[in-house]
């Protein structure tokens, strides 16, 4: 029996940035821009831009699990934004900017704290990790013109990239 695609939900600063080196992994299957964690409903960009909202700007991750695991993708997610800065990526600021995990089921929360620990253990970020490991509540699609942002303007802003760190499984 062939395993269904799986999906994860992560938020590591300006969602473009992310979404452009996530698609690059092999195994994604697709990805989409949006908000989440926070409780304003139906958020939308001109809400969350406020920082009042409480969601962050998160990437929708659907990846196929013969090709990519969970804690490969984890380890990925960790070399392609600072999880040690708290609310900011770069020369973006705020609580929408934080780093975070949401975990739809208690395999996923595990596997990210066991990487957590493994990526703070390994001193290769010199501060202590501060990503939040959080239940998954509701995700609002971002507005059409955020989606493959960077892929449409590929001279456009961001401040991802991926590190050269020795993560591992």
């Amino acid at each position: 029996m062939t395993p269904k695609p799986q999906t994860t939900y992560l938020a590591g600063g300006c969602f473009w940035g992310m979404e452009e080196l996530v698609r690059q992994i092999p195994g994604v299957l697709e990805t989409e821009v949006g908000y989440t964690g926070g409780e304003t409903p139906n958020a939308t960009y001109e809400v969350v831009k406020t920082g009042r909202s409480g969601h962050a700007e998160s990437l929708k991750i659907v990846f196929d699990p013969k090709l990519l695991t969970y804690r490969h993708l984890l380890f990925e997610f960790f070399r392609m934004h600072n999880p040690t800065t708290r609310n900011q990526q770069g020369n973006d600021i705020g609580t929408q900017y934080r780093s975070a995990i949401f975990y739809l089921n208690e395999e996923q929360k595990h596997t990210a704290e066991e990487v957590i620990k493994t990526v703070d253990d390994s001193g290769e970020w010199k501060a202590k990790l501060v990503t939040e490991v959080v239940p998954f509540k509701e995700f609002y699609r971002a507005e059409d013109y955020h989606q493959d942002y960077l892929v449409k303007h590929p001279h456009g802003y961001t401040c991802h990239y991926i590190r050269r760190l020795k993560l591992g499984e």
